[in-house]
């Protein structure tokens, strides 16, 4: 197998190794109906991969760097609170290594995959106005999720790297929440579902799915400034190529910090780093992000 393709093949899993890393502390906070929020995000990723150990690559690394653009709504869901969110990617990335001896970098830039998410709270959030929620105390809350990812971003099946993924991906999610004090404990878990992608370099990959475990401890100073540690861990994953199973079963963990600073009434910024604690396939990267947020609504 020429370098390239050898290379082009490993690196067309990257989507997959991104996905579950996600830690998302504060997804299930309560919020009073009618609650927008446009978001500016902006996150650079490097570190090494580890790939499939039958592929002849050796010291394979990556920067990739991802803007996006996303809108928030908060909404009364059947008399629970709930909320219904839209984000757009673009992606910047390069990919290198040693591929039977010889080095190869291979560079990107393009749409990446654009994502829905609906959240409602079962328990303990009920719908509220401004009003209600001013005098709402937050204790134990239990929310459920459903994330789509649609094959919107750019790929060529003529090329060997692409930064879309062809085909869509599902998340179902239950986040649990306690909050004590000025303390909140989060526990998140849930599972990303695949479907086939029909048109890989002229063959048919499927993936099994990744399930997912997340853990938050945030602390509020004052409303809208507040601090988190975050951890997660994902395990499955494996995929297969026209029926043939590769050995790629992922079993990894990254460990994390964010901070959320308000900016006056309508703005906020946050900042959030995280690296991997343990790796065996996938992406072992360190990653900063920094987001911009505006709210606006009844109350502002």
């Amino acid at each position: 197998m020429p370098p390239l393709l050898c290379l082009g093949a490993a690196l067309a899993l990257k989507p997959a190794f991104l996905t579950a890393q996600q830690l998302e502390p504060r997804a299930y906070s309560v919020a009073p109906v009618g609650v927008n929020a446009f978001l500016v995000t902006f996150t650079t990723m490097a570190g090494d991969i580890n790939f499939d150990p039958t592929y002849p690559v050796e010291d394979v690394s990556a920067t990739i760097n991802n803007a996006a653009i996303g809108y928030f709504r908060s909404i009364d869901f059947f008399g629970r609170s709930g909320s219904i969110a839209v984000v757009a990617p673009y992606t910047v990335g390069s990919i290198q290594g040693l591929v039977l001896g010889e080095f190869v970098k291979v560079s990107r830039s393009g749409l990446s995959d654009a994502g829905v998410r609906l959240a409602v709270n079962l328990y303990g959030g009920p719908a509220m106005t401004w009003k209600e929620f001013a005098r709402y105390e937050q204790k134990w809350v239990v929310g459920a999720s459903f994330v789509a990812v649609a094959p919107t971003g750019q790929y060529d099946p003529a090329r060997l790297v692409n930064i879309g993924a062809n085909r869509w991906s599902f998340k179902p999610e239950i986040g649990v929440t306690r909050t004590l004090g000025r303390w909140t404990l989060e526990w998140i878990f849930g599972a990303w579902l695949f479907t086939p992608n029909n048109d890989f370099q002229g063959s048919r990959q499927t993936q099994q799915p990744i399930g997912s475990g997340q853990m938050h401890v945030v602390y509020t100073f004052r409303p809208g400034l507040w601090a988190a540690f975050n951890a997660n861990f994902y395990a499955g994953g494996r995929t297969s190529v026209d029926g043939v199973a590769r050995f790629d079963l992922q079993r990894n963990s990254r460990v994390g910090a964010t901070v959320s600073i308000p900016l006056g009434r309508h703005h906020s910024l946050k900042a959030a780093y995280s690296a991997g604690a343990y790796t065996t396939i996938g992406a072992d990267f360190q990653a900063i992000t920094l987001g911009y947020q505006y709210i606006w609504g009844e109350g502002f």
